[in-house]
């Protein structure tokens, strides 16, 4: 009993010690952002700010098209996991349930597609665009990130609909339904948790994504909140330390907003998608 003690309190301490690594560049943001400059040049930095101001976030709206580029930002991270979501899952469906050998190599494909790299597939990725006469456009970037996150979207889905028995839905055939009402009524709501949880990552994603953003979008009032944050950095690399840590910070959220507001959808989602029946 003391060893399992003891192991459960070394377990809590590792848990405890890797939840402050990465709640500390967080909170340090925080901090940032609400110092004043005198605070921010000292030699002696602290973790409350002394003397808490809102004039970086004042400066922030004043330097930069923030609101703009945050809606720019919205509308191409929630094309992204909508679109993503509509493609994902009846393809997810289809690779679960009839598990050929051509499904099987397609769920291969969607595995090996991860180890892609940004910077391998984007010249040829502009190319095309270039053709479609899509370069610097917001419909051009929704495609991008529907792409970039289908694979991820059809892995987490597969595995989900693979944890809803097909009983149940032989059980409404046998009852007189038809495959769309079966599909709608039966196996749809059982896949919701998993939907929400692949339609949220895939809107963190894009949210996030700065690459492909920064390449593909050349007008400024095209670019998104990730490129614009790095317009408070200076020719010579100085970063305008506080309107940046402020800026970055509203960034940050309304994913966080997101998670929070239906975290027990993810972990219900993402628990039953590792189910295989």
């Amino acid at each position: 009993m003391k060893t399992g003690k003891g192991a459960r309190a070394g377990q809590y301490l590792a848990l405890l010690a890797y939840l402050v690594f990465l709640a500390f560049p967080l909170l340090w943001l925080i901090s940032t952002a609400f110092k004043p400059a005198r605070e921010l040049a000292s030699l002696h930095p602290t973790w409350i700010p002394k003397d808490p101001t809102l004039a970086n976030f004042r400066q922030a709206f004043d330097e930069q098209p923030l609101l703009r580029a945050g809606f720019n930002s919205l509308i191409a991270a929630l094309g992204a996991a909508v679109i993503a979501v509509l493609i994902a899952t009846p393809m997810a469906y289809v690779m679960a349930r009839h598990r050929t050998l051509p499904a099987k190599a397609a769920t291969g494909w969607v595995v090996v597609s991860q180890a892609f790299p940004f910077v391998l597939v984007i010249i040829p990725l502009f190319l095309v665009l270039k053709n479609l006469r899509l370069i610097d456009s917001m419909p051009g970037l929704i495609m991008v990130y529907v792409v970039w996150a289908l694979p991820f979207a059809l892995w987490m889905l597969v595995g989900y609909v693979r944890a809803v028995p097909a009983e149940l839905e032989e059980a409404a055939a046998v009852d007189g339904a038809g495959r769309v009402r079966t599909l709608v009524s039966v196996t749809a709501p059982l896949l919701a948790p998993g939907i929400v949880a692949t339609a949220l990552f895939a809107f963190i994603s894009a949210w996030n994504e700065f690459f492909f953003a920064l390449v593909l979008l050349k007008t400024p009032e095209q670019q998104t909140l990730p490129v614009v944050l790095t317009h408070f950095i200076g020719a010579e690399g100085v970063a305008d330390l506080g309107p940046l840590a402020a800026a970055a910070f509203l960034a940050t959220l309304p994913s966080l907003v997101v998670f929070a507001l239906i975290q027990k959808r993810i972990t219900g989602g993402m628990l039953a998608g590792a189910v295989k029946s």
